[in-house]
Formats: C-alpha cells, structure tokens, sequence
C-alpha cells in the first residue's frame, strides 16, 4: 500500500506541480501527516522533493526533475485498455492519437502484464450508445472543444426542443460531457449553470473574451449541479398502468426514464406498473402498445387516451384517400385549359 501511494504522490507532483498537503492527503485519504512521512520516505530514496510552509505552500518536485513510471500492476496495466468512450475518441478528432497513446503505454508496459492488457483490448468492448435510439444529427465539436481548451467565451444558436427557431446565448464554458452517446455543453449564461446539447447548437463562434466562470467552481461540480436538476425535476403527470407480463420486459426498457417502481405482478397474466411522464399528453405514447397496456389512473389519464384511441378509430373508418398516391392522376396543365384566369 505505501510503495503505492509513495508513486501516486510522485505522479501527482509531477502532472501537478505544487501541491497542497491537505490535497495530497484527500486524494490518497490519508492524513496529512502520513502524507508528510511519505514525502520523507521520497526525499531519503533519492527523489528531490520538498516542501514549501506558508498559506500558499505545498509540496512539490525540483524543477525539471522527472521519472519514467513504469510499475504498474496487471489489473492497472489492463484498466488502461478498457476504454469506455471510443466515440468521444473519434467525436473530438483523437483516435489517432488514442491509438499512438496507447501503443506508447504498451511498450512501457513491464513485460508479464503486456499479454494480457493486449487480450484485454481484443475481449472487451463498451459501446455507450443506447437500444433502439434514433440516429444522432453529426455533431461539430471543433469550435466548442476549441473554446472550452482556450477559456474563451462563446456565441451560439441554440434551438431548445419543442421550439423552431434557434436563439442567441453568450456562454461561459466549463467543459464537454459525452453521456449515454449524447454530447453536452456545460456553461454559464448570465452566470447560471445551463446545459446545452450539442446537436442542437445551430452555430458556435469563439470570442477574443476570456471566459467568466463563477470563482470555486469547476466542470465536476457545474455538471453534478445541471444533474441533480435534470433527474430530480418533479414528473407532471403520475399513472398506474397495467402491462401484460409477455409484454413487461419490452415495455420496461422503452419506458425506463419513466418507470418509477418495481412492477407488481397480479398473478392473473398482467403486471402494475407506476409511471411518472413530463406531461399530460405524453400519456398518448402507451397507445403504442395496443391492448396490452391499460391506464388505471388518473381519470383523466385515461379520457386522453379514449379520445386519442376514438380519433384513431375514425380515421380508419374513413375511406382511404389515394388521390395522393396515384401516379396516373397528373396535375391540369394551363393549356389545357385548366389553369387560373
């Protein structure tokens, strides 16, 4: 455990510079003094490392001193190769430098644990999008990233769903979030946290402004805030509906973001379902599974649905107009006589 902690320490001052102990000792959950021991056990194995008092001190490394690390063990050896987001990878335009990264890790890699990080690449793969999702608009994320590694203010037009035309924003970013395949901007606008999905971004343009984020806050705790907000937003409309039981399973995995509690199975071939949907009308949507889901309550749950089901019975009462379908009818010419006045 020590030995391990003792290189944790060495990479953090090395990627990091000056570190506080405080840090040091959170990240390692640690004391601080065991973090002071350690830095002791450093200085005496002959890494040139020190420690600066004071309100703004810390421990830190000579300037210019670096190592080449190279012990790791076969379970971190092969984490490394699990990549979770090969689509943020190809999205940001890095998979050739993911590829070269990873071949330069490989060589570095004590020789017993190169097999198996190499089997491990090959074994698994982690596809992050999503069954039976429509296919995503091409995102462009070239400007945003840009603006994001430049701390730079950005103009955008940005179209909110259910509403036609983009609007106009001056942002503050904080970074990119790739979640379930979907890739988000995480920005201030007028100093608020706002999450802005990237396909809908109509335009993007970097300013010569620096960014302005709030002081304290970073990616990690903007994101965690935007988070909360979306999965804990109040649902506008509770129901209890009743599924088939060959029907649950596929029924459960359309409707995930909506089922609220465990299905209570009746015994009699049907299951009880609580939902929780964003809005009235969106009851509308279990028509889709026909006669086996049935909406128990709210009333008026249910009276959306007749009326709903009632239209849909109209229509196809009506006999179909195949006017439009019917290539021999061709349009009236004007000199045939046909045409307006």
């Amino acid at each position: 455990m020590k030995s391990g902690r003792l290189l944790s320490i060495l990479l953090l001052l090395q990627t990091r510079g000056l570190v506080p102990a405080s840090e040091l000792a959170e990240r390692l959950e640690v004391s601080v003094r065991t973090v002071y021991r350690d830095v002791e056990a450093l200085s005496a194995a002959g890494v040139p490392v020190y420690a600066e008092r004071g309100r703004h001190g810390g421990i830190a490394l000579l300037p210019g001193y670096r190592t080449d690390v190279t012990g790791l063990t076969a379970d971190e050896s092969r984490a490394l190769f699990v990549l979770a987001a090969q689509g943020a990878h190809r999205a940001l335009g890095l998979d050739e430098a993911l590829g070269s990264a990873l071949r330069k890790v490989m060589a570095a890699l004590p020789e017993p644990h190169r097999p198996a990080a190499e089997l491990t690449s090959r074994r698994i793969l982690v596809d992050p999008d999503r069954w039976m999702v429509a296919p995503k608009a091409a995102v462009e994320l070239d400007t945003l990233s840009s603006a994001v590694f430049a701390d730079r203010r950005l103009h955008l037009r940005y179209r909110h769903s259910g509403t036609p035309r983009p609007r106009r924003y001056t942002v503050d970013p904080y970074g990119l979030v790739v979640k379930a395949g979907v890739w988000y901007l995480v920005a201030d606008h007028r100093a608020a946290p706002r999450l802005y999905r990237v396909d809908r971004v109509h335009s993007a343009r970097t300013t010569d402004e620096p960014v302005r984020r709030r002081p304290g806050q970073d990616l990690a705790d903007v994101w965690e805030v935007l988070r909360r907000q979306v999965e804990e937003r109040p649902a506008g409309t509770r129901v209890t509906a009743l599924v088939k039981d060959d029907r649950l399973d596929l029924f459960l995995r359309v409707q995930a973001a909506q089922v609220t509690g465990a299905p209570e199975p009746r015994g009699d071939g049907w299951s009880r379902v609580p939902l929780a949907l964003p809005a009235p009308g969106a009851v509308r949507t279990l028509l889709a599974f026909g006669e086996s889901v049935e909406v128990l309550e709210p009333a008026e749950a249910r009276e959306t649905l007749a009326a709903a089901a009632a239209a849909v019975v109209d229509l196809y009462r009506r006999p179909a107009d195949t006017s439009a379908c019917d290539p021999g009818r061709a349009a009236v010419s004007p000199a045939s006589g046909g045409g307006p006045d």
